[in-house]
């Protein structure tokens, strides 16, 4: 089992240059920062692998300022040459085995959970955290499978938490500043989102809120 550092789910931002409404992404993750993110995926599905790695260094600086941390979906590569956290992985993407192996133990590694037999066979000792979901449906990503509501967030988490307790959960997908208290009461520890940040004519408001949402219901919970 990993022992590194906890890493801070709390507002989990994703993004990639589609989803800020025109808006340069460096711009609109220094004002979610400022509002209270915690940690910034890129979601770049399109871009060619030299500007992407342009773009994440300069993300990746951005979030060093603010001692934030900063992954890039599924291209390892492009973490490793941009000097990333670290990646996020989805389960058709590098297998997570051979992430750890390029990455190295520092690095941080997170995984996408779907299932509870996906949380039953996820290779626990190698991953820093679990995003779960899809809890409620969403435009920003294709997801094939029906949402597993705030239930059945719950019960991939009692797995996980049996499984690696030392590893937050942030619940994914469709998650506004409404539904945060659910997903929290279900045992996640953040939220990710991506049009309530970036999707907002406020951003650094809109994290500000999350963020408030979600610090108010950790409380609650305990």
């Amino acid at each position: 089992m990993r022992q590194k550092g906890r890493v801070d789910v709390s507002v989990y931002g994703v993004a990639g240059p589609p989803d800020t409404l025109g808006r340069p992404l460096e711009e609109v993750v220094e004002a979610a920062l400022a509002g209270g993110m915690t940690i910034f995926q890129l979601r770049d599905k399109h871009s060619d692998t030299r500007p992407m790695v342009d773009q994440a260094r300069r993300l990746a600086a951005i979030c060093r300022q603010r001692r934030a941390t900063f992954v890039v979906n599924d291209r390892v590569d492009v973490a490793m040459a941009a000097g990333a956290d670290g990646v996020h992985l989805g389960q058709q993407d590098m297998a997570v085995e051979d992430a750890r192996r390029l990455l190295g133990d520092d690095a941080i590694v997170g995984l996408t959970i779907h299932s509870e037999a996906e949380a039953q066979s996820a290779p626990v000792e190698l991953v820093d955290y679990f995003g779960v979901g899809g809890v409620y449906p969403t435009r920003s990503k294709d997801n094939p499978d029906p949402p597993i509501g705030p239930h059945g967030l719950a019960r991939i988490v009692r797995i996980l938490n049996g499984r690696a307790p030392s590893a937050p959960v942030v619940a994914i997908a469709g998650i506004t500043a409404d539904t945060v208290p659910e997903v929290i009461a279900a045992g996640a520890d953040g939220v990710a989102v991506v049009s309530a940040i970036f999707g907002a004519t406020d951003v650094e408001a809109a994290a500000r809120t999350l963020a408030e949402r979600v610090s108010g219901s950790r409380r609650s919970r305990s």
